[in-house]
């Protein structure tokens, strides 16, 4: 998986990890939702500081995981009672998770978790019950996950609410949770969709353009809440141009899609079906890009 690294004044360089390049579903297609890990996530954080970096950025978004991070903790020298780069499942009677090592590897390098989701790990807006089932988890296996995290929060925090509390802060639930192991770190959350607008300049791209085309895995009502198919609907309103929104799944009705600034939306599971659409992701945004650039081309 790609690393990038850039220099910054005073010899700081920052690396940029994207987390989806080792934990998406194009990293290991076949890999059950349950057993699916962060560890390749941590091997990208360890490498970054091997190279020197002194601030590593990690994209959260596209995860096929939901270990709340454990693996990536793993691959950075955390220890514990059971194995935490299984995934979820491997996490089943955890009860002792020692940080320390994780810790010393990352030294004084600055963590900063890019994300747009606000989503706590736990309960009905955690990152089992939101997320879950876009990652292939049915409704007995995101029941069963969720508790598996919660036991996994008291092993690493303690039982109380103010020892938990860091798995209630906003952007913990992002990624299958990779943003509260992150949180763990220290690290602190950045809006990703800001970061990364202002890097490629997107204001200026969308008034050069006819159309702003955006996606993400399922759009549905959590998409308002800040991620990036709504940050981009709002810099598209602002140059004027319309926007178009490609998701695996679509779950907003036209009404809050036009609140949004939205003005059409599309679904891959309506163009090819939900089993092609979670196995065979690239081939299927291909199918649909193509369906939509024939509505909206002027040609």
């Amino acid at each position: 998986a790609p690393l990038l690294l850039v220099e910054g004044p005073e010899g700081r360089s920052t690396a940029y990890v994207e987390s989806a390049t080792a934990c998406g579903l194009e990293a290991d297609p076949r890999r059950s939702p349950e057993d699916a890990s962060t560890y390749g996530v941590g091997q990208l954080v360890a490498a970054a500081v091997d190279a020197g970096a002194a601030r590593v950025v990690v994209g959260l978004g596209g995860s096929a995981t939901t270990d709340a991070g454990a693996g990536m903790l793993a691959a950075l020298g955390a220890r514990a009672d059971v194995a935490l780069d299984a995934g979820p499942r491997g996490l089943t009677g955890v009860g002792r998770v020692d940080l320390g090592a994780a810790g010393e590897r990352l030294g004084d390098v600055e963590l900063v978790a890019a994300t747009d989701v606000r989503n706590p790990l736990l309960g009905l807006l955690g990152a089992a019950r939101t997320f879950g089932p876009q990652k292939g988890l049915d409704d007995a296996a995101v029941i069963r996950v969720d508790g598996i995290l919660d036991a996994f929060v008291v092993a690493v925090c303690g039982p109380g609410p103010a020892q938990r509390r860091v798995a209630d802060r906003p952007g913990a639930g992002a990624a299958g949770g990779l943003g509260f192991a992150l949180q763990l770190l220290g690290a602190t959350v950045e809006p990703g969709i800001a970061m990364v607008a202002q890097a490629v300049g997107l204001a200026d791209r969308a008034r050069e353009s006819d159309l702003v085309l955006t996606g993400e895995g399922a759009f549905d009502v959590t998409s308002r809440e800040g991620k990036v198919v709504y940050g981009v609907a709002q810099i598209a309103g602002g140059a004027l141009r319309p926007c178009v929104v490609v998701a695996g799944r679509v779950e907003v009705g036209a009404r809050e899609r036009r609140a949004m600034g939205i003005e059409a939306a599309y679904a891959m599971v309506d163009v090819v079906g939900e089993a092609d659409s979670l196995g065979r992701p690239a081939e299927s945004l291909r199918r649909l890009a193509a369906r939509v650039a024939q509505t909206w081309s002027d040609r």
